[in-house]
């Protein structure tokens, strides 16, 4: 009887999972010539015979993350020649349109911890072009990374984002497909804020998942348990900006699956237990040229420069405009709640936790500007262009020309607002062109008609399994 194994795939160590991926990140940052890294990835996957399958994904306009496993062999032949099914994607190209393509974005490269994604697997992002190979106008990911390009070409200046994202972890596999049967989500831990004992459930999963993250080369910084029972984040340093949408997708991906190994599930939903804080996903965003902080000034009000106020001031004066990209789900009104330390309120600060940006205490280095108001289920591409472009480009405040006295605004309440005011907004028609602009609108309109108009107390069935990063082909042919 033969013991030779009958299979020999790649299973690499976590330590030197890690080495390699911060090396591929560092190549990345330092813009290496893309054509390069080409040619050395494909001539490692020709020559590492252990990798079966590499991994392609992508982001459609809600933000959902797909993935397409191709087998090496066929990859190699067929890189420069990859499509799909457009019509497939809710948001993407109509039935009449038919196929798209995907090509591959080499940098964009991660090798696997083979316990939680299967041995002899690597990942790698995608870009999606139309049929003649031009960037797809949905495509938020290539709109993201083209305009930090046209930053570097122009100025030099890089976009640095820190994202931190918050999930809840609940009892059971697929808790919120299951929410229509079980009618709530069972809270796998009680303990608050920094608490939770070394060898409770939602301390385990924290490490484990903390595990893959630094092996996956994010630079972990802390992690924790939230404010709310069952909550956690795990924090990374920041990165370039296209890097730390990447990573979003990635932070979210790596927490359900450690969460569903461990029959748990990692929720991304902004409010899915009424009572207690909801799920961020706070931004922080500064610029870097020639080595300095663009938005550190000793002397300026809270040590921020007149830059990065301008930058804050153009985001507060396009609010309502970006509301609906921040909070793109029904659920995520029920987070902009006063009274759980929600960002509802149209104005920054360096105190005050109810206020959409922040101004964190910094150093030289750390210097930035906290956006709060952006929930876990955003499209992160969508969301971080379009607060780059917005501080950046978007309209100057309107100056008063008599002192008035200053009166407090808030971001809509409810998603029918904040889609009524996306689709008459003309900065949001500048940032996306028209077509996009109604396209978005278009697809969270029907989002929220799935679900009951008024919020309420109680978190709806329908908010949930019909939230963009939950529901399914079959669930929606159901209703």
């Amino acid at each position: 009887m033969t013991t030779t194994p009958l299979r020999d795939f790649l299973e690499i160590p976590y330590d030197q999972l890690e080495e390699m991926n911060l090396e591929a990140k560092a190549e990345r940052l330092a813009r290496t010539d893309p054509g390069l890294i080409a040619e050395r990835r494909l001539r490692y996957l020709a020559d590492e015979r252990r990798i079966k399958a590499v991994t392609a994904c992508f982001t459609d306009l809600e933000g959902r993350f797909h993935m397409l496993d191709y087998d090496k062999k066929y990859l190699l032949r067929a890189a420069d020649n990859l499509t799909f099914d457009g019509s497939a994607i809710r948001g993407f190209a109509q039935q009449t349109e038919g196929d798209l393509r995907l090509a591959i974005d080499w940098p964009a490269f991660y090798w696997l911890p083979a316990d939680i994604f299967g041995p002899g697997k690597v990942l790698v992002f995608g870009e999606v072009r139309e049929r003649d190979g031009t960037p797809y106008r949905a495509d938020l990911r290539a709109k993201l990374k083209a305009y930090c390009d046209d930053l570097w070409e122009r100025e030099r200046t890089v976009a640095h984002i820190s994202n931190e994202i918050e999930g809840f972890l609940f009892r059971g596999r697929d808790a919120e497909r299951r929410y229509l049967e079980t009618r709530s989500l069972e809270l796998i831990s009680t303990g608050g804020y920094y608490h939770s004992l070394p060898g409770d459930a939602l301390r385990q999963f924290i490490d484990a998942a903390a595990e893959v993250q630094r092996a996956m080369g994010f630079a972990n910084e802390k992690d924790h348990p939230e404010v709310a029972p069952s909550q956690f984040e795990m924090n990374y340093a920041h990165s370039e900006a296209t890097v730390a949408a990447d990573q979003a997708q990635l932070y979210k991906l790596l927490s359900r699956q450690v969460a569903a190994r461990m029959e748990m599930t990692a929720s991304f939903l902004p409010k899915p237990v009424a009572g207690v804080n909801g799920n961020g996903m706070h931004t922080n965003i500064s610029f870097e040229r020639e080595g300095r902080n663009l938005f550190w000034d000793p002397a300026g009000q809270d040590q921020l420069s007149a830059s990065g106020w301008r930058f804050a001031a153009r985001i507060l004066e396009s609010a309502n405009d970006l509301c609906l990209i921040l909070n793109s789900s029904v659920n995520a009104y029920r987070r902009l709640d006063p009274a759980f330390e929600a960002p509802n309120q149209i104005r920054a600060s360096a105190i005050d936790r109810g206020a959409m940006i922040r101004i964190p205490l910094f150093n030289e280095r750390s210097a930035r500007v906290e956006v709060r108001s952006i929930g876990p289920d955003a499209n992160p591409y969508l969301a971080i262009y379009a607060l780059l472009r917005t501080g950046l480009e978007g309209p100057e405040p309107v100056e008063e020309s008599e002192p008035k006295r200053p009166r407090t605004r808030f971001l809509p309440d409810n998603i029918y607002d904040a889609i009524r005011l996306f689709k008459a907004g003309k900065w949001a028609a500048e940032l996306l062109g028209e077509e996009l602009q109604g396209r978005y609108a278009e697809v969270k309109m029907t989002q929220a008609e799935r679900s009951p108009k008024a919020l309420g107390t109680r978190v709806k069935t329908g908010e949930i399994q019909f939230h963009h990063e939950v529901t399914n082909q079959y669930l929606w042919s159901k209703f």
